[in-house]
Formats: structure tokens, sequence, C-alpha cells
């Protein structure tokens, strides 16, 4: 185990799965919730996250999965841990009020030597760290979810975050095996969710315009381009095929997409039906006859394939 380890704020999915990513490199980690039942929970299923990446030979540390397993524990307090931590990742709930709470606390309890990191996936770190004496070693550090599997972690330097905190996480986030990229403005969705929600707004519209259907547009991403994007990024694309061309289709399409400012009409429709997607049961999709629980191991079958293959 090493020296230093990791605290971690919300033993919920997304803290659960950073702190099996950090664990399983030999890194200590404690994951914080309220409740020490919660807590427990979230390690419980880090261990089950942990299994994983042993059992298909993702790790690449030397250690054991039972070392990996005991790098992590639970705990309902950060104070007893600070002497043996160098950052604090946030991963409460998305809501802004609990965030700007917590880094005012953090703020005020935490020596300025350790780095806070908040794992929003779209909230500007402007905002979080509102009105707080030290945000100059705050930075946001979004894992991608499910973040033991994916490798992307977008950290975004925020107005006052100074290079050495970048440099600090950028390095460790590497050492972990992750892909940090960094974003050096603090602006909503921050990087990959910017280019998601582009697609998500076209998606919808095209459904909601009677252009195509919610399984043929869904087809269309998975069988098409989203099985070059793991090895030929949109921009690589571009220069491969020649910005001529690329010019001339974006003038000719461009105009014929939605741009609105607010989401397409098909989300009204939906949420005034109280349809809201598959806690409802009904969505694009009738999750009544599509099965969740199956998608979601196709899903991380997918990806660690796809790890896998780059791997080699």
């Amino acid at each position: 185990m090493k020296d230093l380890g990791v605290i971690i704020i919300g033993a919920g999915k997304m803290g659960a799965s950073i702190g099996a990513i950090i664990a399983s490199n030999g890194t200590k980690v404690v994951l914080i919730d309220r409740d020490l039942q919660k807590a427990q929970d979230g390690v419980n299923r880090a261990h089950t996250y942990i299994t994983r990446l042993f059992d298909d030979n993702l790790v690449t540390c030397d250690i054991t999965k039972e070392m990996a397993k005991e790098c992590i524990v639970a705990d309902v307090s950060y104070l007893d841990h600070l002497d043996s931590t160098w950052m604090i990742i946030e991963a409460v709930f998305e809501d802004i009020t609990i965030k700007q709470n917590l880094f005012k606390e953090l703020d005020e309890k935490v020596p300025p030597h350790i780095i806070l990191a908040s794992n929003t996936s779209g909230m500007m770190l402007s905002r979080i760290t509102e009105g707080i004496k030290t945000p100059e070693r705050t930075v946001i550090t979004h894992f991608w979810y499910p973040g033991h599997l994916v490798p992307l972690v977008e950290v975004v330097r925020g107005k006052y975050t100074e290079q050495w905190v970048i440099d600090k996480v950028k390095e460790n986030l590497t050492s972990w095996g992750k892909a940090p990229v960094v974003v050096n403005k603090d602006l909503p969705g921050q990087l990959a969710n910017r280019i998601l929600q582009a697609i998500i707004r076209e998606s919808a519209n095209i459904v909601g315009s009677g252009i195509a259907t919610a399984e043929d547009v869904d087809t269309a991403i998975k069988m098409g381009m989203a099985l070059r994007f793991p090895a030929w990024g949109p921009l690589e694309h571009i220069d491969a095929v020649g910005l001529d061309l690329a010019y001339s289709v974006q003038k000719d399409v461009l105009p014929s997409l939605y741009n609105g400012s607010t989401p397409p009409e098909i989300f009204e429709k939906f949420l005034s039906a109280d349809e809201q997607g598959y806690k409802s049961r009904k969505g694009f999709y009738d999750w009544n006859v599509k099965d969740m629980e199956t998608l979601e191991t196709k899903r991380d079958e997918c990806i660690i394939g796809i790890l896998k293959l780059l791997r080699k």
C-alpha cells in the first residue's frame, strides 16, 4: 500500500467505482458517507468492481485482488484521515447546494496542501467553490461512468486553479491507468459531455421529427461511428477525409440540424406523460419489454473487450 491515499466523500455508485480503480493500484482509499452502513455498502460495491477488474486482467499494478480490497475502508468522517491523504474527491449527489456546502466545510477544515476535487458531470467549478478561501487548490476530476472501466477523466481547471494541482492530479490519474484530458475553461458540460449533449440533442430531434425510430438512431450510432471512435476520433477523421470535404458537408448539413437553446420538444412530450425513462419504465423505449440489466452487462463487456484490444 502506498503512503498517501485518497478520501472519497460519497459512497454511491460513482464513489465506489472511483475507489475501486484507485485501490486496484495499491493506493489507500477512505470511502466516506454520513451513514456507516451506506459507506460500508459502498466498500462492498467497490469490492465487486475490484473483482471484475482483476478477473478480466485489467489491473497493471503488481498487487493481488485481496490486497486491493484491503486498500479501501469505510468511515463517516474524513477528519481522522487528513494526515494520510493528498486529495479529497467529492462524489455526492448532483445538487449545487449540497456541493457548495461541502466545499465550504472542506475549505475550513482541510489543510491547504490537500487538493479538493469534484466529480461533477457538468456543473461549473466556479459555482461549486463559490465563496471559499482556497480556490487555487480546487479542480474537477470527472470520472466517466462506469468509473472503474472507462479510462476517461476530465480534469477541469478553474479560474484560480494552480498548475501544480493540474500536474499532480494528471500524473496520478495516469498512474492509475486512466486517460486524463485537461479542460482549460470552466464551462457547463466540461469537454466530453458537451459533445455528448450535442449528440443527444440531435438524436432526440431525429426521433421527435419522425426521421427515424429511437432503436434505429441507437443502432446507427452503435453500429457505425461508435465502432471507430476508440481508435479514430472525429477530428482525426476530418483530417483523414480532408478539411475541404468536411467543410462542404458541414455547409450542407448544419442548417438542417436542431440548433435550439432548449431541449427538443419530444422531452416535454415524454415528461408531460410522466415518462421519465427506465425509472418510470417508459421513455424512448418500453422498459417493461427491454431489459436494463442485460443492456448494462453488454455495455460493460463491450468496454472490457475494447480495453483489452487497445492494450494490444
